[in-house]
């Protein structure tokens, strides 16, 4: 049902499907490459207008939604398609029609019947026969990506420990977190340091108040460690303190940033989850009824985890449900 066409799927090819937004691209390799280990190409989708602002409803002339790339893809569909994002479940929605066996990571807003299987987080509250549910997002992070990390940032082994990694998102819809909400934050994280020593190793993301990196790029100069505020300071170290960290505490804003650090080995600090409104708190609420994470105090203390590790699970329901 829903379908727009019909050709033959190319049974080699995996194809994960994103509009380039950092978290949605990450989300569909992550699951892809969790599928079948080395057979997916990402591809950014370009939307043109009026579908950008349209998808994923599939409308009169939507095969011509992305450009040249996409209708080549359309040609050769792939035997499967993993799409997140709203744009790309436009485009799962037409390599459906095509042949290809598709994927829809996150709400699409419309009927899931429309794809095969959908995923989404189970804070969203979408149910159906072909849904699956997840506590947080989809990412790479296990064992093997740990061990790897590990070795590409080698040198993280000689800072002191306890190794605190510090994961900074920004404001969003439904929570704020700048510059006056990290005084906060930075208070309780020196008291830790002040009492045991250690270092910390902070990142920032693309979401982060400038007023705060800037505060930050002086802040912990002669605190052993590193701050990371953009390419301007060299490679990205986060794969690096995931691996390394004693402890990882994060703002509390970004689902796909705390999912990540809980999918490691060590103890995740919220910074006040209660500062978070509407589905993002059902997910916190979650995380800390299981004792995954706990919210930030000066003691920062320890505790036994269970990583929290979804892709895996995921990838073997919808290798179940499409048979593959």
């Amino acid at each position: 049902m829903g379908r727009c066409g019909g050709t033959n799927p190319d049974s080699l090819r995996i194809r994960a499907l994103s509009d380039g937004r950092a978290g949605n691209a990450r989300q569909a390799s992550a699951l892809a490459e969790a599928l079948v280990p080395g057979a997916a190409s990402a591809q950014t989708l370009s939307p043109r207008l009026p579908w950008r602002w349209l998808a994923p409803r599939c409308l009169p002339g939507s095969a011509r939604a992305f450009g040249a790339d996409f209708n080549a893809l359309l040609d050769a569909p792939p035997a499967l398609a993993i799409g997140c994002g709203r744009q790309a479940a436009l485009a799962t929605r037409l390599l459906r029609a095509r042949g290809s066996r598709v994927v829809q990571i996150l709400d699409p807003r419309l009927d899931p019947a429309h794809w095969d299987v959908v995923v989404v987080p189970e804070h969203d509250g979408l149910q159906a026969r072909n849904v699956l549910t997840t506590l947080g997002s989809l990412h790479p992070v296990d064992d093997d990506w740990l061990a790897r990390a590990r070795e590409d940032f080698a040198g993280f082994a000689d800072l002191p420990r306890p190794r605190t990694a510090v994961l900074l998102g920004g404001s969003s819809a439904h929570a704020r977190f700048d510059r006056m909400a990290f005084e906060v934050l930075g208070c309780r994280l020196e008291a830790a340091l002040a009492r045991e020593g250690g270092s910390l190793l902070v990142t920032t993301s693309r979401r982060t108040d400038p007023e705060l990196r800037d505060t930050l790029r002086h802040r912990y100069v002669e605190t052993p460690g590193l701050t990371w505020t953009g390419d301007a300071d060299g490679r990205n170290p986060y794969p690096g303190l995931l691996a390394w960290a004693d402890r990882i505490v994060c703002s509390p804003d970004s689902v796909n940033m705390i999912s990540e650090a809980c999918a490691t080995t060590v103890p995740v600090h919220v910074f006040e989850p209660e500062r978070v409104r509407g589905r993002p708190r059902r997910f916190l609420d979650a995380l800390l009824a299981r004792g995954r994470i706990r919210a930030v105090d000066a003691a920062l203390a320890g505790f036994d985890v269970e990583p929290l590790r979804e892709t895996a699970r995921v990838a073997a329901q919808v290798r179940d449900r499409l048979a593959l």
